[in-house]
């Protein structure tokens, strides 16, 4: 049987615009992955990074693994692409956003870079599919992360580790990539086995790394309840929602969410903090709308 490329993405299994469903979803994974900077920030006060990456996945792989579903064997042939989603998905950008978050990177920062992921997928699928997105979904992606530029600059401090940025803008790109790769094994098997799969291959790469950083980690109830949250939901059911949504729009309309991470941040901390919100974040806010609505337009 001929292998098929490890490297590939397929088109949405619909071109029409976002229903009920697709928005429905949208605002799930945004939830989700929304807070999930704010569970690094507070797993790293006690964990080190190595160690907040095995936990997550490790929690994430069991909340999917007790679904009989994930469980479902899958040919032998598509293992070398679970493979490189595991890695390219899930080992490499978990472990570099806890290193960069650790090395004093705002997580508004984090998460206005990590905006930028629908741009990165975008530019791989047009690679990969040899047509470029339509107009409308192109100013939307751009207007999206204008409005996430807005969002996150007012708080975000004057200095950024330069390192940890770049190790961010390699993630993001990573993440372009990785939601490419996802689309198709998920339309042939399903999001469950296919990300149960990848989370174990994510496990065994980078267990030893956890291993080595239980040394320089401590204990606390704070930080293992951020460790939870993180795991069951911005790994496990946060990753099933996004390539589902990812099957049925494609990969560049599927990213969408991404660009409500920072607004869900901001939101939690007038809720959670008694924050307020500058000027400019209400207007990022707006174009963040704006962007979203366009580019989840039928595609010609």
């Amino acid at each position: 049987m001929r292998r098929r490329p490890v490297i590939a993405t397929a088109a949405g299994t619909t071109g029409e615009s976002y229903g009920p469903a697709e928005w429905g979803l949208l605002v799930a994974i945004a939830l989700m992955w929304g807070s999930s900077f704010l569970w690094i920030a507070e797993g790293v006060e006690t964990f080190s990074p190595p160690v907040v990456t095995v936990s997550r996945l490790l929690l994430g792989a069991l909340a999917l693994g007790s679904v009989p579903r994930a469980r479902r064997s899958l040919p032998r042939d598509e293992w070398p692409a679970l493979v490189g989603l595991g890695l390219v998905w899930m080992t490499v950008p978990f472990l570099l956003f806890p290193i960069a978050q650790d090395r004093g990177v705002d997580s508004s920062i984090a998460g206005m870079i990590n905006g930028g992921t629908p741009l990165f997928a975008a530019v791989v699928a047009a690679i990969l599919l040899r047509r470029t997105p339509g107009a409308r979904q192109i100013v939307g992606l751009v207007v999206g992360f204008g409005g996430v530029v807005l969002v996150t600059v007012p708080s975000a401090s004057g200095e950024a580790d330069g390192l940890g940025v770049v190790l961010l803008l390699v993630a993001t790109a990573l993440y372009g990539l990785a939601f490419n790769m996802a689309v198709p094994l998920v339309q042939r098997h399903g999001s469950l086995p296919v990300l149960f799969r990848a989370q174990l291959v994510a496990i065994a790469a980078s267990l030893p790394f956890g291993v080595a950083g239980l040394s320089s980690s401590a204990w606390s109830w704070t930080g293992a309840g951020a460790m939870v949250l993180l795991g069951v939901f911005s790994t496990g059911l946060a990753h099933v929602a996004m390539t589902t949504l990812g099957s049925r729009v494609g990969a560049t309309r599927g990213s969408l969410p991404i660009y409500f991470l920072p607004v869900v941040a901001v939101l939690l901390g007038v809720v959670v903090r008694d924050e307020s919100v500058p000027v400019p974040s209400l207007f990022g806010m707006l174009l963040v709308l704006i962007g979203a609505w366009l580019a989840s337009r039928r595609e010609r």
